[in-house]
């Protein structure tokens, strides 16, 4: 496998080992019973931290769009980071969040 993965990587457009057609053919076929087997441990209280979190970062990286909008809220809201909506790429926006203006950090915020 070791050196599928080094034949994989010669490719300089290959941007994530999940794309090479001979490890996609692999994940295809085995990820149902991942699901299987993550979903059987979590319903039976048996924690399988690193199954679930193999799991959500394949489904993570295979969405092209992900509910990540209200983490550049969180982000803007605490720490004035600003956020970009989809129809505006490029344009950073800011949200007054506080209805106060002014200089918004985490040190504005009394919690």
């Amino acid at each position: 496998m070791l050196e599928d993965m080094i034949g994989a990587f010669c490719d300089r457009k290959l941007r994530n080992l999940m794309m090479a057609p001979q490890f996609a053919g692999i994940l295809k076929k085995t990820v149902p019973a991942l699901r299987e087997i993550t979903a059987a441990g979590i319903l039976r209280g048996i924690p399988l931290p690193e199954m679930s979190s193999a799991l959500s970062f394949f489904d993570g990286y295979r969405c092209a769009k992900l509910p990540a909008n209200l983490l550049q809220a969180q982000r803007d809201y605490f720490g004035a980071h600003g956020y970009t909506l989809e129809e505006e790429t490029g344009t950073p926006r800011h949200t007054d969040w506080t209805g106060k203006g002014g200089k918004i950090t985490s040190e504005t915020y009394n919690v």
